[in-house]
């Protein structure tokens, strides 16, 4: 797929050389291939979750934007390296997996972060201020597109890249704050309970369950699964807000919760060790997962508490808000990424965690002491000096 992607890049090139800049309608059109294929590596890596080689897909999944340069004005350099360091994230984790074990693997993240080096050279000389279009010849189009991929007998039609993403959601915080702070006092009493809490989840029988009732499961077909996309196709309009089912069900060996509003009841169990949880889009709710699992991942959730037993591998956090977990057994890593308030309660068997963090801010570790929490926070900036011989990196102090 990523070769796919490339190829259909290195068509779009060429056309670019042979024909003057379209217009913007037109160019929608013959950006969508790329987009389309990179959409399709994103969709692979989110049905892979499970996968032993999770990293690697990550981290091909949150680089390959990057092909999207070809819309990007005036510094798609930049804009490569950026989509480059999102893969770093990732290909650190496989380093530090197989670094002592395999150096297949470590072999691997030099020539895959060494494709983005390389494409930042070649927009560096060629593409400095943007995608450099042929001063003559006819205008480009797909017919023109479609003339390009015969004359060079390249396989496909070329995918064009997608635009980069676009700003974040504008919260009105002011008038937001009061109100965030009251929901996460309110989630921090409940989590405070420990083990009391599962006292107020109610216990959802075999006949409500999605995966156990065939007639729930004919319903919540409708609903689409979450398709994660950084490139949304160039001057297209948002879609209007659409309403998705709520779902909580086993799908395989993934347990599916999603789209979940406003549930502070939600209970997961008769969990197996080779099963993960993905939890998608869910607001204002908190989870309990009794058990034993493999990873869970929580993804564009806000106002969000999860209660969990044990997990074998890894608890991620990703582009989420105001996320409260509370650890009842032992997990071995917690990774928290591009997220805005994630507060963690320890337990004493897992105070051997390690947490991993990244782009992300008001991060909290709450330790057990004397039968309470005391509060740490996870630094969010540092310094870096050179001490004469290598670069040097501490926590900064943190301002009041």
């Amino acid at each position: 797929m990523v070769r796919a992607a490339f190829q259909a890049q290195r068509s779009f090139l060429l056309l670019a050389s042979q024909y003057q800049e379209p217009h913007k309608s037109e160019m929608v059109v013959l950006l969508k291939p790329i987009s389309d294929k990179i959409q399709e590596i994103q969709t692979f890596r989110e049905r892979n979750r499970g996968s032993k080689m999770f990293n690697h897909l990550s981290a091909v999944s949150e680089s390959i934007p990057a092909l999207g340069w070809i819309a990007v004005s005036p510094k798609p350099g930049p804009y490569v390296k950026e989509m480059n360091d999102s893969a770093t994230f990732y290909t650190n984790r496989v380093l530090k997996d197989y670094k002592h074990s395999d150096l297949r693997h470590v072999d691997w993240v030099k020539s895959y972060l060494n494709i983005w080096a390389e494409l930042q050279v070649y927009i560096k000389e060629y593409h400095t201020t943007g995608l450099t279009w042929s001063k003559t010849g006819p205008i480009a189009s797909t017919v023109s597109m479609l003339s390009t991929l015969t004359s060079s007998q390249c396989p496909a039609p070329p995918p064009p890249p997608p635009l980069p993403p676009g700003p974040p959601p504008v919260f009105d915080t002011e008038g937001a704050k009061d109100d965030v702070s009251a929901s996460r006092s309110a989630l921090f009493a409940e989590l405070n309970q420990g083990e009391a809490i599962t006292k107020g989840l109610r216990h959802v029988s075999d006949d409500q369950k999605t995966h156990k009732n065939p007639s729930l499961r004919a319903q919540g077909s409708s609903a689409r699964s979450p398709t994660k996309s950084h490139t949304p196709s160039p001057t297209s309009k948002a879609p209007p807000q659409q309403s998705y089912l709520p779902v909580l069900e086993l799908e395989g060996k993934k347990w599916r919760v999603e789209y979940q509003e406003d549930k502070n009841d939600l209970l997961v169990t008769d969990t197996e060790l080779k099963q993960v949880a993905y939890i998608f889009k869910c607001n204002k709710s908190t989870l309990q997962i009794k058990g034993k699992l493999n990873s869970i991942t929580i993804d564009n959730c806000k106002k969000f508490g999860l209660v969990f037993d044990n997990v074998v591998g890894i608890v991620e956090v990703i582009n989420s808000r105001d996320i409260q977990i509370q650890v009842i057994g032992k997990v071995p890593t917690i990774s928290i990424n591009k997220t805005e308030g994630c507060h963690v309660y320890l337990s004493e068997e897992s105070l051997d965690c390690e947490i991993v963090s990244a782009k992300s801010s008001e991060m909290n570790i709450l330790i057990p002491q004397a039968g309470d929490y005391k509060e740490f926070p996870v630094p969010e900036q540092f310094k870096t000096a050179w001490d004469g011989s290598k670069l040097v990196t501490e926590p900064a102090e943190i301002v009041g």
